[in-house]
């Protein structure tokens, strides 16, 4: 069977090694961070260092779309997080049956197994330790592809990579699994290949999050949805395992004002002012400040534009592949997405016509995850042009996506299989175009929705926010 190497040993690298470990391919795992999962959710959280990964002790929500396709091709890994003490989480299981019409059938679909990035990677990494199939190299850090006979005329073909030993590990698939800062890029353009065409932006988003614990194992109640948003500001409560969670504080890079946040003080006493949110600080914190995310980029890479492939024998998966702001708790559940459709290209026997291959996997990338990538960058840019406009002090005139998107949100506040339908696209189980097509749901939508704009919030507007960074 052929040889896969995979870079990098985060959520999608480990999750790719493992279905393809599954199909029988001899799958190498290597990460550059030297440091093995080990202890418990305690000593995950406190001791083990991933400096490869930025956002690792950042917030973290799997989506029920995650969860699903765990149980479906992953089973042992579902097995693994239970025993490590991920939470299941319902939200139609915990939402007053005046709304939901009660807990009916279907509505299992809606259950996350989320866990903090830590305790979910380890367990991961467990079940990938104990695949015949799959070998994991931590503290081996990769500097170059290495090339040979091209498969198409004047196009390199990769045939393995270098590490900064100057050990060659050859392959017949490299699968860069290396995140948003992948070099793969410039290695390919190393070797004489033309630069894959990028989309890069700025989100325009920075996150203030903290961890917290309770001292009985539980969450705060659920009261209001986990992303919510408030004029200028949106706020980010995550259930996790072992009784922690985790509360972030959501802002445009443009708001000078918001930056106080990263002081605790200012952040605790902003959060207070919330009165949804506010109860999800009452616990034991589990870092002595503000965690702070920004300068997040919206970056896509098509390695094979207009069917043409800047190289063959490396295709590049998750965020490596195409990364937004994370404020939506997609990025797992996409990256595990297309390496199942990597899993399932693969399944089509074409490895051995590297060209073919290529296209078959960008033809698959555009059907499976590129959906999900467009809809959460649309999303990001109506929201981030509604906190500007309020930032700013001007009317904000949505696009008609936007006036939608908002009056859905509106509508699932009122009405059970309007809240349902919010949580098929919310949880990545359906996408939206399939959701909007489900009969009368657009005229439910205007019906209960339209009048969104005159809604109250049940938070304080920017002048009163404002006057809680500053006091």
């Amino acid at each position: 069977m052929a040889k896969v190497v995979v870079l990098g040993a985060g959520v999608v690298g480990l999750t790719t090694a493992m279905l393809l470990g599954q199909d029988g391919y001899d799958v190498l795992v290597v990460e550059r961070d030297a440091a093995e999962p080990g202890g418990d959710h305690d000593a995950l959280w406190s001791g083990w260092e991933r400096r490869g990964v930025n956002q690792f002790r950042l917030l973290h929500y799997f989506q029920p779309g995650f969860r699903a396709r765990l149980e479906r091709e992953l089973p042992a890994v579902v097995d693994a997080l239970d025993a490590a003490g991920a939470i299941r989480h319902n939200v139609m299981a915990l939402v007053p049956a005046q709304l939901s019409g009660g807990f009916q059938d279907g509505d299992e679909q809606f259950e996350a197994l989320t866990a903090r990035r830590p305790v979910m990677e380890a367990a991961l990494a467990q079940v990938a330790a104990s695949m015949p199939n799959v070998e994991v190299r931590r503290g081996v850090a990769v500097e170059a592809v290495v090339t040979g006979a091209a498969a198409e005329g004047g196009v390199p073909h990769v045939v393995g990579v270098r590490t900064a030993s100057g050990e060659e590990l050859r392959a017949d698939l490299v699968v860069d699994a290396l995140g948003r800062r992948s070099p793969l890029a410039s290695w390919l353009e190393a070797v004489g290949a033309r630069p894959p065409v990028e989309e890069r932006e700025d989100c325009g988003f920075v996150y203030y999050g903290r961890y917290f614990r309770s001292s009985d194992g539980n969450v705060p109640a659920m009261i209001a949805p986990l992303l919510q948003d408030y004029g200028s500001v949106s706020i980010l409560t995550l259930p996790a395992d072992n009784g922690t969670w985790g509360v972030g504080l959501i802002v445009s890079a443009r708001d000078k004002a918001a930056r106080a946040l990263k002081d605790t003080d200012v952040w605790h006493r902003a959060l207070a002012a919330f009165p949804l949110a506010a109860h999800w600080a009452e616990g034991q914190p589990l870092d002595s400040g503000v965690a702070a995310m920004a300068a997040i980029e919206d970056l896509h890479r098509d390695y094979c534009p207009d069917g043409s492939p800047v190289a063959t024998g490396v295709v590049s998966v998750g965020d490596s592949w195409a990364c937004t702001n994370p404020s939506l708790g997609r990025g797992a559940t996409i990256g595990f997405m297309h390496a199942i459709a990597l899993r399932d290209a693969m399944r089509e026997g074409e490895l051995d016509a590297p060209e073919k291959f290529a296209r078959s996997f960008a033809d698959a990338t555009a059907s499976s995850a590129e959906p999900w990538y467009r809809a959460t960058l649309t999303y990001d840019r109506g929201r981030l042009a509604e906190v500007d406009a309020e930032v700013e002090g001007r009317p904000h005139a949505p696009d008609p996506m936007w006036d939608f998107t908002r009056a859905l949100t509106s509508a699932a506040g009122k009405d059970g299989e309007m809240l349902r339908a919010r949580l098929r696209i919310a949880g990545l189980l359906q996408g939206t175009d399939e959701v909007v097509a489900t009969p009368g749901l657009f005229e439910r939508v205007i019906e209960l929705g339209a009048g969104w704009r005159d809604e109250p919030t049940f938070g304080p507007g920017r002048e009163e926010f404002l006057q809680t960074l500053a006091t």
